[in-house]
């Protein structure tokens, strides 16, 4: 239907534990280890054999926590899904168990997913589980128990209705209210509802009758990535810009190419936050996350795009700082 589409995906572990033939969730690191490489080879081929019926391509994506705190690994993990999703390619992600030992302890699918909707900016998050959605007791205890359909993500109230952790998993309710309230911070909304009966993706696209609980993000979308990049995070350098390129980025809402920029300021990876300064007036017009270290920086200052190869020997992306990663004041 043209909606772009991320799977992130839990099972690699419970694939590996049923082709090992274990019957219970190890406790063991190592043995965790073992059951998601085994399990991660059946849970792609399933994925892939699955996708091919409909002639749609798909590619597996291991992350890990740091790839989404180190802000260089994660511009380039934000980067190899969004061509992914250009090239209508089904990313499938998983946490990559195998060899985060700290991850398996800790996190679990339902935050991963919450990450990943921050990563690529998506519009929902949408968290398929076994159960329709949240109820304000438990429904396989209680048959009182009533259904929340709609809720604002992160009401603490919602805390005290969430359940006890699956058998095979490593979080219940509990951690996917945690997830609804992380991805409310870039401004996504996120459903939680059966993936077992009636369709439900179809039902959330049409918006009739739409299924399990909605959760709603309190802050809009341009709302929360202010606060993110316009608040505790320290510039790590500044860049000075020509009259051109500070009015294309107040005036026309534009990306900041490298032939605006005259000069810059300061020792900056890739990924890092730096501050947009006009240089007619020294005033701090914008920040944003660069996609260039200052070094490489200095080497395309007042080129076009098309010279970037040239002087740089590759191509990482045309923009200086893209515009989803730009606050402008």
């Amino acid at each position: 239907e043209g909606i772009d589409t991320v799977i992130v995906s839990s099972g690699s572990i419970a694939q590996g534990m049923l082709r090992l033939g274990w019957k219970k969730r190890p406790s063991e690191l190592y043995r965790l280890q073992v059951a998601a490489a085994v399990g991660q080879m059946g849970l792609i081929e399933a994925y892939q054999r699955a996708f091919e019926n409909f002639k749609i391509e798909t590619a597996q994506v291991l992350l890990t926590a740091s790839d989404i705190s180190d802000r260089t690994r994660y511009l380039n993990a934000r980067s190899a899904l969004r061509s992914m999703l250009s090239l209508n390619i089904v990313p499938i992600v998983n946490e990559n168990d195998t060899v985060a030992t700290e991850e398996i302890q800790l996190s679990d699918n339902d935050t991963l997913a919450a990450l990943v909707t921050n990563l690529i900016e998506a519009d929902y998050l949408v968290i398929l589980t076994d159960q329709e959605g949240l109820y304000d007791q438990d429904p396989r205890l209680s048959d009182s128990a009533n259904l929340i359909k709609n809720a604002l993500a992160g009401d603490v109230n919602l805390k005290s209705y969430a359940g006890s952790q699956g058998e095979y998993g490593t979080g219940g309710m509990l951690t996917k209210l945690q997830a609804a309230e992380i991805a409310s911070k870039s401004g996504a909304s996120t459903i939680i509802c059966s993936g077992l009966e009636g369709d439900p993706l179809q039902r959330i696209q049409t918006g009739i009758d739409l299924p399990g609980t909605f959760l709603e993000a309190g802050a809009g979308r341009i709302t929360a990535r202010k606060q993110w990049l316009a608040g505790g995070m320290q510039a790590k350098g500044q860049i000075f810009l020509d009259p051109g390129a500070v009015q294309a980025i107040i005036n026309d809402g534009k990306s900041l190419l490298p032939v605006g920029v005259l000069s810059l300021n300061g020792l900056f990876q890739r990924g890092e936050l730096v501050e947009c300064v006009s240089d007619v007036d020294q005033k701090v017009i914008a920040r944003g996350l660069i996609n260039y270290s200052s070094k490489d920086t200095k080497k395309i200052i007042g080129m076009s795009s098309k010279e970037l190869k040239e002087n740089l020997g590759y191509i990482g992306e045309p923009e200086l700082i893209h515009r989803d990663n730009m606050v402008v004041f």
